[in-house]
């Protein structure tokens, strides 16, 4: 590789025109490597009186002695750049401010480990096609059906028989792809796929896990994902593979993001980049633990918050990717998520954000200003996981020996009424007797997404033997499918973590964030085992999908057309206009009953064919009932129409 010995001074310092060549009063973050063949740019943003801004550049990712060091200089506030003449691609380099050296805070490419950022050429990473790449259409985030997936999870056990088991290739096998399209999903929710920092990539053939909720390079695919973490190109190449192949099959891709902390605060690229500056501290000087990490980011901050917007912008446009899940969101201010949903719409208003409405403990700033569930009205088009319905449902996350609704427990159809109507305004729910919220926190029930389970927690599985003691298989069955059914029934987004489809269990585990894969992977030999729950949870995907019912994206269409039924203790039940949405089944009546016991309900008179009943999907029908009284069976739903 040619490196010039003597660099000219007019070169060294000249300004490109690229995203990391910004005038000197533009906010915008630096994207702090750009290459062409003739030249490569280093950006940073460091503090202004630091007394050396460095680059150093190696031949390889783990060369003991770099080759050059290049001084880059100050070119505005916390802005400092250098331009580096010759064709560097293959090269890595480090930035080194005076705290230690590191690929600073926004390397696009990183070599194994993501110790040093590496000089690619990222259109060479390009698979074919992909400037024909489509974003699945999308009228309205209702329209999705979210599943969440870990990659290790999701096809490292042997009966999923994937030629690239753990990989992000394995969402481009055929058969994987197709058992997606079957079960009728049409959003993957992937948990961290950047570059975390406690896989050792450089040990492949040695089984670890994490969940990745431990940031090093944020724009970085992680490389354990890949088939070759040492060389850069792979992981971003095989990245966008995924993507495409998820695409091609009309399934969109959202991206976990942890903006909120960082693994730790020594040894940060933020903090070897600018010491202090990217995380809170409380009055008496402490780093703030909002995350219970350890450390928790200042997204109210300028380089902070612009940061974000720019990696949410990179990973949609260098990615594709089509939605966003932030963790612990309840830690960045309300001004910095909306900033983010204007910039994203400026791209495609489709693209999804949503995130966990709360915090891991107290943050240090104000905290009106944090963007919590309770306030998510406050944020438009900015959705926030619904625990009032997850707890009202199956017990509270901080018990799981504690049971509620689906133990026929009185007292908790208000909470999941709630849940049902999206989290807004509903003249039929009374606030008072809902479980964590005394006021809605949605404006639209888009906002709103329904859950029962997700991987930071026990499988429903786990969670019901936890809280039924003894309890049987069939039983469990019943109930399984029963919590379900208000996840899809639900207005909203439903979310469904994968592989409860079939029965997916983690021994009891509640917090597998670094267990191993006998733990967490799962056994899909429970697709033939348990294959009526496996059709029961199709069928409820399906017939949500095909009926705009069950999915209507505006708040004034769910107050008016979604009536709830007078119904027995630990009975709830509504109807749904699908006249008012052009739905082709006019009426539809849904009964959800968790008594270990049959229950009579009175319902609009009609004609009606059953489309649910006896842990049965059908949409062809599952025969008629006439009248205006039903009868639906114990532990299970009912669904009808006419």
């Amino acid at each position: 590789m040619y490196i010039p010995k003597f660099i000219p001074l007019t070169a060294l310092f000249l300004f490109m025109m690229t995203s990391c060549s910004q005038p000197a009063d533009d906010p915008q973050v630096f994207n702090e490597m750009e290459y062409t063949p003739q030249q490569t740019t280093f950006c940073l943003n460091a503090p202004s009186d630091a007394q050396r801004v460095d680059v150093r550049i190696y031949e390889t990712a783990l060369a003991e002695q770099p080759i050059r060091t290049v001084s880059l200089k100050c070119v505005g506030e916390d802005r400092w750049r250098a331009t580096v003449e010759g064709d560097l691609k293959g090269l890595f380099y480090t930035f080194d401010t005076g705290h230690g050296e590191c690929p600073g805070t926004f390397a696009k490419a990183v070599g194994v480990n993501g110790r040093r950022a590496a000089i690619i050429d990222l259109s060479s990473t390009d698979p074919e096609g992909w400037a024909e790449d489509v974003r699945p259409a999308l009228e309205t985030p209702a329209d999705m059906v979210v599943y969440e997936m870990h990659h290790r999870d999701f096809s490292i056990h042997p009966s999923r028989g994937s030629k690239y088991p753990g990989k992000f290739l394995a969402l481009t096998e055929p058969e994987n792809i197709q058992y997606l399209t079957d079960l009728g999903i049409n959003a993957v929710q992937i948990l961290p796929s950047y570059d975390y920092a406690t896989v050792d990539e450089a040990r492949p053939d040695v089984p670890q896990y994490n969940w990745g909720y431990d940031p090093l390079n944020y724009n970085v695919p992680e490389g354990s994902y890949s088939t070759d973490a040492t060389r850069p190109e792979v992981r971003i190449r095989e990245f966008k593979q995924m993507v495409q192949a998820l695409h091609r099959a009309g399934i969109r891709v959202i991206l976990d993001v942890v903006y909120n902390h960082c693994m730790s605060i020594d040894g940060s690229n933020f903090q070897l980049t600018y010491p202090d500056y990217y995380f809170r501290k409380v009055a008496d000087g402490k780093y703030s633990d909002g995350s219970g990490c350890g450390n928790e980011t200042a997204s109210e901050r300028p380089l902070m918050r612009q940061f974000m917007l720019e990696s949410v912008r990179y990973w949609i446009q260098e990615y594709h990717i089509d939605g966003f899940r932030f963790d612990l969101m309840g830690i960045h201010d309300i001004e910095t998520m909306n900033l983010i949903r204007q910039e994203v719409d400026k791209i495609d208003p489709s693209i999804t954000i949503y995130g966990e409405g709360w915090s891991a403990g107290q943050c240090a700033i104000e905290h009106e200003r944090l963007a919590m569930k309770a306030v998510t009205y406050q944020m438009p088009g900015i959705g926030a996981f619904a625990d009032d319905m997850r707890d009202a449902i199956r017990g509270p996350f901080s018990d799981d020996n504690q049971p509620a609704f689906l133990a026929a427990l009185p007292g908790h159809e208000e909470s999941i009424k709630f849940g049902l109507v999206g989290g807004i305004q509903h003249p039929q729910v009374d606030m008072e007797r809902v479980n964590y919220s005394k006021a809605p926190w949605t404006v639209q029930p888009t906002q709103h997404v329904s859950y029962v389970s997700c991987h930071d927690d026990m499988s429903l599985v786990d969670r019901l033997r936890a809280s039924f003691p003894g309890i049987q298989t069939d039983e469990l069955i019943r109930l399984d499918k029963l919590a379900q059914t208000f996840v899809l029934t639900s207005q909203g987004i439903p979310f469904l973590w994968a592989g409860e489809e079939v029965l997916r269990d983690k021994k009891g585990v509640h917090n597998s964030y670094n267990q191993p894969d006998s733990i967490n992977q799962i056994d899909w030999s429970n697709q033939e085992k348990y294959q009526d729950v496996y059709l029961y949870y199709r069928g409820l995907i399906g017939m949500r999908r095909a009926h705009k019912a069950f999915r209507m994206a505006d708040a004034e269409l769910v107050r008016s057309h979604m009536r709830f039924l007078d119904a027995p203790s630990c009975v709830v039940a509504f109807t749904l206009d699908g006249t008012a949405v052009g739905d082709s089944w006019n009426h539809i009546v849904c009964i959800m009953n968790s008594n270990r016991t049959p229950h009579r309900v009175t319902i609009p008179q009609g004609t009606y064919t059953v489309v649910c009943r006896d842990g049965q999907v059908a949409a062809e029908g599952l025969g008629q009932v006439e009248g205006d009284v039903v009868t639906v069976g114990a532990q299970q739903a009912l669904i009808l129409h006419d």
